[in-house]
This record gives C-alpha cells, sequence and structure tokens, in this order.
C-alpha cells in the first residue's frame, strides 16, 4: 500500500482541459514529475477516476457485485469464472483497494495546491465519496495516516465508523468553503460533472452526507447525532433530475489511449468497429432481474435494460448456470447503454430521490416520502429513454404504489425495490450495499454452479495482497476476513 500513497498516475494520463478532445487524447506524463500538472488538469482527471473506478473499467465492481446482486450472470457461451461463482475469490482476486486510493491521491493532490476554496471544496467532497466506497467494501480502512507518502508508509487502520464520523465532517467543512469563497474562481470547464456550478456541488456533497447518514442509521447511538448533522444543511438541498452527478470529459466512440468510450460502454459496450467488449462477450441477463421486472409488470424498463435478442425475446439464466439457453440470451440494453459518449454516473439523481424518500419515510428529514419515491421512479424511465406519463402509469400500480398507510418497515422495502430496479447496471455496488444494510431484496438467489454452496450471501470481500505485502503488520491487526460471516461496521 505504500506505493500508492505517492504514485499520482491518473492526473498526468490525460492533460489539456480547455479542449475535452485534448483531455482524452494527450499522452502521459512521468507521473514522478508531478510539478507540471496544473490544478485544472488534477481536478478534470481526477473526476474522470472516480468515474472510472464506480463504473468498472478501473476495478472489478460490475463484474462481483452486479453478479451477486442479481443483475447479470456469467454467459453460457464462455467459460465461467470459479472465483465468482463458487465463490472462491482471495486477496488476489480482484482489488478495488488501488484505484480507489489513486484517486484519493489526486484529490489530495489537488488540496495541496492551494487553488482556491472551491477547487479545494470538490477534492474534499470526492475524497468523501471515495472513502465512503472503501469502507463500504473493506470495513476499517487507512484514513488519518493515508496519503502522507514518506512520511507514513505503513499507516494503521482506521475504524470504518470513525472514518464516517468524519466524513461528514469533512462534507460540512466543504460546503462552508463553498458558501463563504463566492468571489472565489470558480473551475469552469475543468469541473466535467458541473461546469463550475458551485450550487450544485452543495447539494452533491449533501447528498453524500445523507447516504452516509442512512447508511449507518441502524445503529441507535448514532441516530441522534446523525439527525441534527443532516438536519442542519436540509435547506441547501439534494441531487434531483435537474442536477445529476454525472461526468462527461468528453467521451468518444475511438479505441484511442485504451478506449476514449464512457467507461460503462466500455466495459459493456461495443469497441469503434463494432466487436462487443470484454464485459459483454462474458455477461449476460440474469433470470433474477428479468423475472423481477415482470413481476411488477415493467416491461417497459426491462427492455431498456435488457435488449430482446434477434427474435424479440428477452432470455436470460441463472447466476450459476452453465447451460446455454434454448435461444441467444439477452445482454445488456439501450437505456442502459445509451452511446459510447453518455455521461459517467457518479451519484445519479434516481438515486438521490430514494435516500430523500427513505429519510423522509424514517423522520430523518422532511417531506413528502410517496412523492419523492414517485420522483425517483420517474427519474430513472426518463434516464432510460422512458416518460414521466410511463412512470406514472407504473407506480399507480397497487403492487407498486408508494405504502402511505404502512409502516417504516413495508415503506423501506418499497423503496429498496425500486432503488435496486434504478441501480441496474451502473450502481450495482451501491445495490449490493443497500442488500447488506437493509436485507432487500430478500429473494436474490445465490449461485447454482454445482460446488458452491455458500451459507448465505457475500457479506465482504478481502483486503487486497498489495496490503498484505507492504502494510503486513497493520492489515493482520484486523484479524481473519470471512467471506460469509465478517461484515462492515453499519451492516444488517
Amino acid at each position: 500500500m505504500k506505493k500508492i500513497f505517492f504514485i499520482f498516475a491518473l492526473i498526468f494520463i490525460i492533460a489539456g482541459s480547455s479542449c475535452k478532445k485534448d483531455f482524452l487524447t494527450s499522452q502521459a506524463i512521468n507521473p514522478n514529475a508531478p510539478s507540471v500538472a496544473a490544478p485544472n488538469l488534477v481536478l478534470s482527471g481526477a473526476l474522470k477516476g472516480a468515474a472510472d473506478v464506480v463504473n468498472g473499467t478501473s476495478s472489478n465492481y460490475y463484474l462481483e457485485y452486479a453478479l451477486w446482486g442479481g443483475y447479470l450472470s456469467y454467459s453460457t457461451g464462455y467459460q465461467t469464472s470459479v472465483p465468482y461463482e463458487l465463490y472462491g475469490f482471495t486477496t488476489s482476486s480482484f482489488n478495488e483497494w488501488t484505484p480507489v486510493y489513486l484517486n484519493l491521491s489526486n484529490f489530495n493532490a489537488l488540496i495541496q495546491a492551494n487553488a482556491g476554496p472551491n477547487y479545494t471544496a470538490i477534492a474534499k467532497i470526492m475524497m468523501a465519496y471515495d472513502f465512503e466506497e472503501l469502507v463500504d467494501n473493506y470495513n476499517d480502512i487507512p484514513y488519518s495516516q493515508a496519503l502522507q507518502g514518506a512520511n507514513s508508509l505503513n499507516p494503521v487502520y482506521d475504524k470504518g465508523s470513525a472514518v464516517y464520523d468524519d466524513l461528514l465532517v469533512q462534507l460540512d467543512a466543504a460546503i462552508k468553503l463553498i458558501q463563504g469563497g463566492t468571489s472565489a474562481a470558480a473551475p469552469s470547464t475543468a469541473d466535467i460533472m458541473y461546469g463550475g456550478n458551485m450550487t450544485n456541488w452543495i447539494k452533491f456533497a449533501n447528498t453524500l452526507k445523507l447516504r452516509i447518514a442512512l447508511r449507518q442509521s441502524n445503529i441507535a447511538s448514532k441516530q441522534a447525532a446523525l439527525a441534527t448533522n443532516i438536519q442542519a444543511t436540509q435547506s441547501l438541498g439534494y441531487i434531483d433530475a435537474t442536477c445529476s452527478g454525472e461526468v462527461n470529459p468528453g467521451y468518444t466512440n475511438l479505441d484511442a489511449n485504451g478506449g476514449e468510450q464512457s467507461p460503462l460502454w466500455l466495459e459493456f459496450g461495443f469497441s469503434q468497429s463494432g466487436t462487443g467488449e470484454g464485459g459483454r462477450n462474458i455477461t449476460q441477463a440474469n433470470l433474477y432481474a428479468v423475472n423481477s421486472f415482470l413481476k411488477y409488470n415493467d416491461t417497459l424498463r426491462l427492455k431498456q435494460v435488457y435488449a430482446p435478442n434477434s427474435i424479440g425475446k428477452i432470455v436470460a439464466t441463472a447466476f450459476g448456470d452453465r447451460n446455454p439457453p434454448s435461444s441467444t440470451p439477452s445482454k445488456l440494453g439501450p437505456g442502459v447503454l445509451k452511446s459510447a459518449t453518455m455521461n459517467a454516473k457518479v451519484l445519479g439523481a434516481a438515486e438521490s430521490l430514494f435516500l430523500q424518500a427513505e429519510a423522509a419515510a424514517s423522520g430523518l428529514i422532511t417531506g413528502n416520502a410517496a412523492t419523492l419515491y414517485n420522483a425517483g421512479i420517474t427519474a430513472d424511465f426518463v434516464d432510460k429513454g422512458l416518460t414521466a406519463a410511463q412512470a406514472a402509469a407504473y407506480y399507480a400500480q397497487p403492487s407498486v404504489a408508494f405504502p402511505t398507510g404502512a409502516g417504516f418497515a413495508a415503506q423501506q422495502k418499497a423503496i429498496i425495490q425500486q432503488k435496486w430496479f434504478a441501480l441496474d447496471v451502473y450502481g450495482a455496488f451501491e445495490a449490493f450495499n443497500e442488500l447488506r444494510r437493509t436485507g432487500y431484496p430478500n429473494d436474490i438467489p445465490l449461485s447454482i454452479t454445482a460446488g458452491a454452496n455458500p451459507p448465505n450471501q457475500i457479506t465482504r470481500t478481502f483486503y487486497p495482497f498489495v496490503e498484505y505485502s507492504t502494510n503486513a503488520t497493520n492489515v493482520n491487526a484486523e484479524g481473519t476476513i470471512n467471506k460469509f460471516t465478517s461484515k462492515i461496521f453499519w451492516a444488517k
């Protein structure tokens, strides 16, 4: 791990923010000579890096969480992967750790550049976003001694709960920086998420606060403090359909530089010549997901998420099924894979609205939970290429309508179920987090591969091999990690 704290390669892979094409085509600069990186380049590169991670091209996010979470199955036309279907993964199987810490290093470098309160605020917000990802993957992580380079080559591990507490402090500080820096320079085109609109960054930070609060709302001892913190900034607003947290540095349909397409497309779409990318070839529709859409009479979104095959059918297989179906299986559809140049979601509008709906239902914030729930469904329908009217017809069904007169447990179940649909497939990691936090959806099947025999769903993954080889004392102090019983501190 000590190596990754002073490698800033992601900043310099792409240069130039005044022209989006240059941002995607410029060649790498020596990462050992970071003095040439201007703050605007650091910001653009770091935001793109954050989108790459959560959209699957810098790690295995989609493969593991989309499979375990019921969205995708392995293609029956390709050799399957034992680590996923048999839950036989090890410390070397996959690694979300390194790309996220690299991204953190870039945002930390932006803070050290002292480019002004707005740049610093964005960096602090995105560092909170990245550190939340790490806690949600690994629980305890290096935090207080992280990112210090040669001053702390073997950082100690902080408790995940303590990291969460400080992330709320950092987000409040970032909001105050923006509020106090109204005359400061805004990043403009270097900000490939909001174009320098700092009001939207406040909403992004406030939404991230809400997610962090809800994620640990199972912990009774924290509930009062969380309510105070969230209610203090509720009036600042949250992400909605007008300001979804999405990145676009100027994606193009070119294969140059390892691929200049939007990261989800680069993972599951097509190359410049029209051949399927790796993720497209090795995955297909999951039978559980298809049946879940049909259970709620959601045929419109179903055909947007999973494309009908050449004879007009949506064909899927169960996770772990190695027998090819009688007809060509379906791949991800046009509502998910819009184009090679589509935006890359970092924290989307539908997710935010469902967070608000749950917070309103629980009393954490004021608001109409049913209205927010319906808005979340609508935002996802529209995002997937459908209409608000079609969304309204969908949520008018008794099986979908918000259970206004029921208790919070029934309302939370409805919200998380509809969030699960909305997060298919870009938000596979968040959907898996919600499964571990709430238990919903409560019927996602386990792998049916012979020999899998899992006692229950995966509860967490292992620290990566790089930590055991470079920071052994501290990672070994965390004890033995069991993939089926070790839990993130907030898990149910």
